[in-house]
């Protein structure tokens, strides 16, 4: 499992002895091969936040189909709050270009080559919400099209059917 800090709060509570400080932990956790999960941690110390962080965060994991392992099938847009995030798929050897809590995001998924956009805020928080948002909506070939009852060439364009056979085909269904 690849465990990534994204960020680390300190918040303070004015008391009568002085101020009481206590800490909030924000975990992404991955399995390098298409599954990632984040998780937010609040405790009086910073370890034990991150602890409490990375539980959440293995909790609740998702599955992202990944192209040949190292990139997403299509692009995406993703929205949380004023947050909003555009994923787009790369050719091999780009890498992950990716800002702050995006990036870790990426490299916790096991993607090599990504190219990310992050408009309207910075805040750690609404940009990994975004950033999930856009990867649960993601969908391989072979999901569509056992959903549609189709095979995958079919899907894709590939068939097997030469030209003569494809016209044959158009015919008979115009007839």
């Amino acid at each position: 499992m690849i465990e990534k800090l994204v960020h680390i709060n300190r918040v303070s509570k004015t008391v009568k002895g002085g101020k009481r400080f206590g800490f909030a932990a924000l975990v992404v956790v991955g399995d390098g091969q298409g599954r990632v999960g984040f998780g937010k941690g609040k405790a009086r110390e910073v370890p034990e936040a991150i602890t409490k962080a990375t539980a959440a965060a293995r909790k609740h994991m998702i599955r992202v189909a990944l192209k040949e392992g190292r990139t997403l099938h299509h692009d995406a847009n993703g929205r949380f709050g004023a947050g909003k995030v555009t994923v787009r798929t790369a050719p091999p050897g780009t890498g992950i270009i990716a800002g702050g809590p995006m990036r870790a995001v990426f490299e916790s998924l096991g993607v090599a080559d990504v190219v990310t956009k992050s408009v309207g805020t910075s805040n750690p928080y609404n940009m990994i919400r975004a950033t999930f948002d856009a990867l649960v909506n993601q969908t391989s070939p072979k999901s569509v099209a056992q959903r549609r009852g189709k095979k995958v060439a079919d899907l894709l364009g590939r068939g097997g059917a030469d030209k003569a056979e494809a016209e044959a085909d158009a015919a008979a269904v115009v007839e």
